[in-house]
């Protein structure tokens, strides 16, 4: 591994860190429910190793507690899953193009929405070894916390268990601030999300969509709006410009 590769890795661990341990805390939550729901150890851990969602997931066990058929359970989680497609589209953005097809295969393993976050957030371009820094803490970190949720079972209070949940809400927070507090387009784009959010969950018609669809309609609408409006100026990456220079 070249040092620009390393650095990159190494960054991406860095970055990494408060992700893995959000996850372990929420993760934490599915890993009891699952076993609430009669599932085993290796069930649970398998679930949370193929898929990094806890929307999903979390939606996923309640069907199988309810004996909910196939199809249902494989729409379901199409609709609350479809939000991965628009980051992984955004995401492929940031990558140079001259990086091989499969080094995209594997990124869109690990996108969820916090290592979309980091990664978008990131100035300038990403390297696939970027991602897989953080990709590297981010899943285990999720697959760990289930499993000491299974283990754990109902021994710890709900108090604590709830209070766990809360990690990862402030992961988010510590996403958001940073970017909105330095650009004042991004800081109003960031208000108006929450507050369309908002009346998403509290109209009478739109609170029956569900949350997944519902984070496509307005990532869709605002987003559009914001790039419409304020249109984000083309960088222009220093390897093009060497390249062209070595071509002319």
């Amino acid at each position: 591994m070249s040092r620009n590769r390393k650095m990159d890795f190494a960054a991406g661990i860095q970055d990494g860190i408060p992700i893995c341990l959000g996850y372990i805390a929420v993760s934490f939550t599915f890993g009891i429910m699952a076993k609430n729901a009669g599932l085993s150890t290796w069930e649970a851990v398998l679930i949370s190793l193929t898929n990094l969602t806890s929307a999903g997931q979390f939606a996923g066990l309640s069907l199988i507690t309810a004996s909910a058929s196939y199809f249902e359970m494989a729409f379901t989680q199409l609709i609350i899953n479809l939000r991965y497609s628009l980051m992984s589209c955004a995401l492929s953005q940031k990558i140079d193009n001259h990086y091989p097809f499969f080094h995209r295969f594997l990124i869109a393993y690990g996108v969820t929405d916090e290592v979309f976050g980091v990664s978008v957030s990131r100035p300038g371009r990403i390297t696939p070894w970027y991602s897989y820094g953080v990709m590297a803490l981010a899943a285990p970190g999720w697959t760990l916390g289930t499993f000491l949720g299974v283990v754990s079972g109902n021994i710890l209070p709900d108090r604590i268990v709830s209070a766990l949940s809360v990690a990862l809400y402030g992961m988010f927070i510590a996403i958001i601030i940073p970017p909105a507090r330095d650009n004042k387009i991004i800081g109003t784009i960031v208000v108006i999300s929450m507050a369309a959010s908002f009346l998403f969950t509290k109209a009478p018609v739109l609170c029956q969509i569900s949350s997944g669809f519902r984070i496509i309609i307005l990532t869709i609408l605002i987003a559009g709006i914001a790039a419409y409006f304020f249109p984000v100026k083309e960088e222009t990456n220093p390897e093009d410009k060497e390249d062209s220079s070595v071509e002319a």
